[in-house]
């Protein structure tokens, strides 16, 4: 399997592919390449209904190219933490934040709850994610706040006064539980649609068809976010300890 980066020449292979409606598995076996580089290029460059080879190629060489001027010059540049590979970690960056993207997210927010996950820290400033992800303090905040909406972030003051933003397990599970809490709404409309058009219509019998199902999948979700909370976030046992004594 190939490594390195997309030429132009694959490029145009992929922007064929979309055109003909093949999907990003089909394309990456086309390209000997895996389905992640292919997701993550056309995610990163417009999508599969706005994706240019010619321009995703240019935006690939102005990145790179970004990358090396901001990189800290000559031998006193300080080492990565944990001994890590910059490049594969900027990798994984990409491929998280194509994820996100496709779970619905939009770029810059998902780009933002990426940097969240995989700090060391915990949590970030505004001011830190503007320098990482070299962008503006505006796009932080319109970003965060977006979280902030979802459940998915958090706000804590550090001892020097400074807000950070915090995106760990218990946020994930806030955001869980207020998503199921979100579609029980939608079957308590439901049902109120059930009454307003009539119990034995067929309309009605599609609503409460609607609610029923939304019930099921909404109480199932909470009762495992509680469980799996319960669980992996509870302290482990610890052997007893007994010994023998003579």
């Amino acid at each position: 399997m190939p490594g390195g980066r997309l030429t132009q020449q694959e490029r145009q292979q992929i922007a064929l592919g979309l055109a003909d409606s093949l999907a990003y598995a089909e394309i990456a076996r086309r390209l000997d390449r895996p389905t992640s580089t292919i997701t993550r290029e056309v995610m990163r460059n417009g999508g599969p209904t706005a994706y240019r080879a010619d321009l995703a190629h240019r935006a690939t060489e102005r990145r790179t190219h970004r990358r090396r001027r901001t990189a800290p010059p000559g031998p006193h540049a300080p080492a990565p933490a944990h001994g890590r590979d910059l490049e594969a970690v900027r990798e994984y960056e990409e491929t998280f934040t194509t994820l996100l993207m496709q779970s619905g997210l939009p770029k810059m927010v998902a780009r933002v709850l990426t940097c969240l996950f995989t700090t060391d820290a915990g949590s970030l400033t505004a001011s830190e994610l503007a320098q990482h992800l070299q962008v503006s303090p505006a796009s932080i905040s319109k970003a965060i706040t977006f979280l902030e909406s979802q459940g998915l972030v958090r706000r804590e003051r550090d001892d020097r006064r400074r807000e950070r933003y915090v995106a760990d397990g218990d946020v994930w599970y806030q955001s869980t539980i207020a998503s199921a809490r979100g579609n029980l709404q939608l079957a308590e409309t439901a049902r109120q649609g059930v009454a307003i058009l009539g119990r034995d219509t067929p309309a009605a019998v599609r609503l409460e068809n609607i609610a029923r199902f939304v019930d099921f999948i909404g109480e199932s979700i909470i009762r495992a976010a509680e469980q799996a909370r319960e669980i992996l976030h509870s302290a482990p046992e610890t052997p007893s300890g007994d010994t023998d004594t003579a």
